[in-house]
């Protein structure tokens, strides 16, 4: 067998579904039948999975990944780019004065009427600026109200996790009273659907599992929903705004020194703090505890978001922060392996910029999850170290009087708890939503000043929602499976690889008589559209083959002959979880549009990176692969000499459910189907649908750049194609 020729041009068809067939010569096939090794076809992974963290063998590698990684947290985390920064309208009230510290109750709208709730501690004599923490709580029970009780304190003193009756039972307390004690400006804020913090509840943020049809409507959406998942919208989103907005408040202090910010916390407090560590860079420490792990990413709906751990995990949030300081504090739980696993890549990467001194690793698992009287010194001996606190070593924690939660709640006769609810909720995204669509449509390149600017927020969006682009496929090779003379054409069935474990079965029609361009046809029923059931072509395939084009079909993912029996041909997968909860499946792993997406980008790289480099690529798309065919000529890069696609009335913000087989989180944000076409954009296009149906965005940015756009209205596309094509 030979690999097929490729010299100049290559035209790419998608979805020719209207076509009548006429016979074109076919021999039988004597091959094996092709049986799919595809990895994609292997067991969904989830956040109990494996998390390595491979560390780039240059500096100049490392930076070019962290920004990718912090794209990829921003993205999937709905602040990509970030939100319109409103006035906080913080309200500081209620002091309690103890004897060598004080705390305010605090409160501040992150979103237009959506409150951050929470503690300021500070040292009783204040002179200067003094060096900030933020302390996100995790999961303890009434978070910053938490008493772990008289029994749970007295067997934790038996076991060595804690010293005193009192900071025992109170250890979130303790840390903050501890730290200004040292001379910090500590804030200890609440999760959302804690303590105080309560318009949108625990039940909804922390334990949500069922579907909520009254908030899964078009208009009147709430989190957790499709309308909201193609937005990037999640709790843990807000959450993650909640803490940059946190940083701006402990900014706005005058006393506040804004070169010593520091944050720390624990098991879902350390997922905040290594994620914040990881976009913020006005955080200068951090010490995230029971979290940074190769194992366990963290269960709570809380702590996942569609998109965010993709090809990446934990470990590598936590390498994002460096160079600077940072320690990681572990128990026997799911972090018990960080010596060995994950800690020592960290160690590499922190050797690789020149600052290996400023990790460090705190293996306690002695004890059980936990921020804990031990775990705590370590923090205190860290940040005395790098915020330069002055104090004696080593640090012992003394006791306090805790505060109770009437001096605590920041909501008192004078400031009353304000509504939540659904209503909140959906008022919530509401704001969320049209604030980026306001900034999306502001992006829209209609004039070449906003070029450069689109193409990194909206095509950085892109990057993360669809995984890849056309540079990131690699090195694709051919493998034939048959070879026939046709008499003015060779036929080939083959199966193209790409290095990361993924299959493209392929059909070729090769001129003999080649014009220097190939027609790759991909179509609603995989090779069967175009090649017929029973040996046949289309008259539009069989025209351009005619006319020299080389042409090929392919069986993206679920379709033809690239399936297995246990996966579903037109449906997404979820992993197995009783909570529908869409972030559990797709915040590890992309959905069914998008594997289809980088199967089309695996044949345009074979094409484009052949020996006998093809001039151009066309990319045609009807019927309803269409939009995969628009989403991979958005990753194409300058690839692209002409697009042509149908579909025109397909928007993904129509799609009601997330195992639909074009659902795709995060892409309505970024401006849905018209701004993929506009992200592609090549010199020629060819829309196909009602003249009412082309997008006044995709006009006038044709518009704007003179390009060639034309608009076909008819019931017959592919004779219209073949004729445009020449």
């Amino acid at each position: 067998m030979r690999s097929i020729c490729l010299r100049s041009s290559i035209v790419f068809v998608v979805g020719l579904t209207l076509l009548a067939v006429v016979p074109i010569s076919r021999g039988d096939d004597k091959a094996k039948p092709y049986e799919p090794a595809d990895v994609r076809f292997g067991a969904l992974k989830d956040y109990n999975g494996y998390f390595p963290f491979t560390p780039p063998k240059t500096k100049g590698a490392w930076e070019k990944r962290r920004e990718e990684v912090r794209r990829q947290i921003l993205v999937s985390q709905g602040i990509w780019p970030l939100p319109t920064k409103t006035p906080l309208n913080a309200v500081v009230h209620g002091r309690v004065e103890r004897d060598d510290f004080t705390v305010d109750r605090v409160f501040f709208e992150s979103v237009p009427g959506h409150f951050v709730c929470g503690s300021l501690f500070k040292p009783k004599k204040i002179e200067g600026k003094h060096p900030v923490i933020l302390c996100p709580h995790g999961h303890w029970a009434n978070g910053r109200f938490y008493d772990a009780g008289e029994a749970a304190v007295a067997g934790q003193i038996k076991m060595g996790a804690e010293k005193y009756e009192l900071s025992g039972r109170y250890p979130l307390q303790a840390r903050c009273v501890q730290l200004a004690r040292l001379g910090c400006i500590v804030f200890h804020y609440d999760m959302i659907g804690y303590a105080d913090s309560m318009q949108v509840s625990f039940d909804v943020v922390h334990k949500y599992g069922e579907k909520r049809p009254q908030m899964e409507t078009a208009e009147n959406w709430g989190f957790y929903s499709p309308q909201a998942e193609s937005r990037a919208q999640s709790p843990m989103g807000l959450q993650t705004w909640n803490s940059i907005r946190a940083v701006d408040f402990v900014s706005s202090l005058p006393e506040v020194d804004t070169t010593r910010i520091g944050v720390t916390g624990a098991s879902g407090g350390g997922t905040q703090t290594m994620l914040l560590g990881a976009i913020d860079d006005r955080v200068d420490a951090i010490v995230p505890a029971v979290m940074v792990s190769t194992g366990m990413q963290g269960g709570c709906t809380c702590e996942n978001s569609s998109l965010l751990r993709i090809d990446s995990g934990n470990i590598e949030f936590a390498a994002a922060f460096a160079p600077k300081p940072q320690a990681l504090l572990a128990a026997n739980d799911w972090t018990k392996e960080i010596m060995t696993k994950g800690y020592p890549e960290l160690r590499q990467l922190y050797d690789l910029v020149g600052k290996s001194s400023d990790l460090e690793a705190h293996p306690l698992i002695q004890f059980p999850h936990n921020y804990n009287y031990v775990s705590r010194a370590a923090m205190y001996e860290f940040f005395n170290k790098h915020f330069q606190l002055g104090a004696k070593s080593p640090i012992v924690e003394e006791d306090f009087k805790p505060l109770s939660r009437e001096e605590l709640t920041v909501w008192t006769a004078e400031h009353p708890q304000p509504k939540g609810g659904d209503e909140h909720e959906r008022d919530l995204v509401r704001k969320l939503t049209a604030d980026a669509e306001k900034q999306i449509a502001a992006l829209m390149p209609t004039d070449s000043g906003k070029q450069a600017e689109f193409e990194r927020v909206v095509g950085g969006g892109f990057d993360v929602v669809l995984g890849r682009r056309l540079a990131d496929v690699g090195k694709v090779e051919q493998e034939n499976r048959t070879e026939e003379d046709r008499g003015d054409y060779i036929f080939y069935r083959c199966v193209l690889k790409n290095g990361r474990g993924e299959e493209v079965p392929t059909e070729y029609y090769y001129p003999k008589k080649w014009n220097k361009q190939v027609v790759v046809v991909l179509d609603d029923r995989g090779t069967a559209g175009p090649a017929g059931a029973a040996g046949t072509a289309n008259p539009a395939v069989a025209a351009l083959v005619a006319d020299g084009y080389a042409v090929a079909a392919a069986d993206l993912i679920g379709q033809g002959k690239h399936v297995v029996k246990e996966f579903p041909t037109d449906a997404n997968r979820g992993v197995p979880n009783k909570r529908v909860f869409a972030g559990y499946t797709y915040g590890f792993n992309h959905p069914l549009f998008v594997q289809r997406v980088h199967d089309v980008l695996t044949v345009v790289s074979h094409a484009k990176n052949h020996d006998d480099k093809p001039e151009k690529i066309y990319l045609i798309g009807l019927g309803k692969i269409g939009p995969v065919a628009a989403a991979a000529a958005a990753q194409c890069d300058d690839a692209l000499a002409g697009l042509a696609i149908g579909s025109l009335d397909f928007r993904f913000e129509k799609v009601t459910d997330y195992l639909d087989p074009a659902f795709v989180p995060g892409i309505v944000k970024y401006g849905d189907l018209p701004a993929l076409i506009v992200r592609a954009a090549p010199p020629k296009l060819l829309l196909i649908g009602e003249v009412r149906d082309v997008p006044e965005l995709v006009m006038g940015v044709y518009k704007a750049k003179q390009g060639n756009l034309a608009v076909y209205v008819g019931k017959e596309p592919s004779k219209h194609i073949v004729q445009w094509l020449k």
